[in-house]
């Protein structure tokens, strides 16, 4: 009984272990690469408020 406990145990560690091994490495891989790179567009502001004449 006591093989069976810990066995259940083991399985649940060896899982989260490797889940933070994914988020881990997930995380550290950073956001892909664009093939070109393009320069940002920059949106201009036009106007004001309502209140303002």
């Amino acid at each position: 009984m006591l093989r069976r406990i810990y066995a259940r145990y083991f399985r649940g560690f060896g899982a989260a272990v490797i889940a933070v091994a994914a988020l881990v490495t997930a995380a550290n891989a950073g956001p892909a690469r664009a093939a070109e790179p393009q320069p940002a567009l920059q949106a201009q502001y036009v106007g004001g408020s309502a209140a303002t004449p």
